[in-house]
């Protein structure tokens, strides 16, 4: 694992294999607006980016160390905010801000508007070679992808937030996990990347994505989807399964967490990216956009340009 505050990849070779690979999967990504990526490929892909394997295998484990979320009874989470800079070519660790989500976003949730408080990410995930790869992995896929636009949003700025949440879904006699128990939403971002990490006593049809045209109704639970508004199917089962979505493109929602052996707890956990570029005075979020680097977990990564 690499521990230091400055990960580097600028002036590593990236092999036209990687890059090969990375092409694939961004034309899939732009002609679909969605694309769902095995995890022994991600695991390829990511290895080149310059993760390390035993960095891949401690990914299964940094979910033990998250506290309860702020507004649900059923999840454990931790955030954090990191800012590609496409003219530095950098990903750099912003400061600590809170976060909320509107229903004009089309999320709707009891906490919608609500601006909720996150125990931050450590340098048990930022230092991990592997987290930095799928970071640097999206920040080259979605570079100059023409998408729809979201309002009130700096669409001339060359620099992009990514929120990070690292969450564990638990279902057991008292709880049912639902990963996301608005139903039908986005994310009030731009581009949406969804990474299994790990899953215990977790039943073989739990926690099944669906992604939905925009003309499916936001807010209605997974089980009234309209299927023929669904635009494809996904389920993360293996370690770093992957799903990508254009958030302004496609909606989605997710089938509840169920126990194998009910006598004991179910969990699911997750890496889930929200990334978007910085927004404009009058968006929900603006108060808490801010770019400034943070001082007490810092962390800069340096990456080449491959596409």
């Amino acid at each position: 694992m690499n521990t230091l505050s400055e990960f580097s990849l600028a002036g590593r070779h990236l092999s036209s294999n990687v890059v090969e690979k990375l092409n694939h999967v961004r034309a899939d990504y732009q002609l679909n607006r969605f694309k769902f990526i095995p995890g022994s490929e991600m695991a390829a892909i990511i290895t080149d980016l310059g993760a390390q394997p035993e960095d891949v295998e401690s990914l299964k484990t940094v979910s033990d160390s998250l506290f309860g979320d702020p507004t649900l009874p059923f999840r454990q989470s931790r955030n954090g905010r990191f800012v590609i800079d496409y003219s530095e070519k950098t990903i750099t660790r912003t400061c600590f801000q809170p976060f909320t989500l509107s229903a004009g976003e089309d999320f709707v949730r009891h906490d919608s508007e609500k601006v909720r408080y996150f125990r931050g990410i450590q340098d048990d995930l930022q230092a991990n070679t592997a987290f930095q790869a799928l970071l640097i992995f999206q920040a080259l896929l979605i570079e100059g992808m023409k998408i729809q636009p979201r309002r009130a949003l700096d669409h001339e700025s060359s620099r992009w937030v990514s929120t990070v949440f690292n969450l564990r879904t638990i279902t057991q006699a008292d709880l049912v996990g639902e990963p996301a128990m608005e139903g039908v939403h986005t994310d009030g971002v731009e581009h949406t990347m969804t990474t299994f990490l790990n899953s215990t006593n977790m039943s073989d049809d739990s926690a099944r994505s669906e992604v939905h045209f925009m003309e499916q109704k936001t807010g209605i639970p997974w089980t009234e989807t309209d299927q023929s508004l669904v635009a494809g199917y996904a389920q993360h089962k293996h370690v770093l399964d992957t799903l990508l979505i254009v958030d302004t493109e496609r909606k989605h929602s997710v089938s509840s967490v169920h126990q194998v052996d009910q006598a004991k707890r179910a969990t699911r956990d997750m890496l889930i990216f929200f990334t978007r570029r910085p927004t404009l005075p009058g968006h929900i979020s603006h108060p808490y956009d801010s770019l400034e680097p943070h001082q007490e977990i810092p962390l800069t990564i340096r990456y080449p340009e491959a596409l």
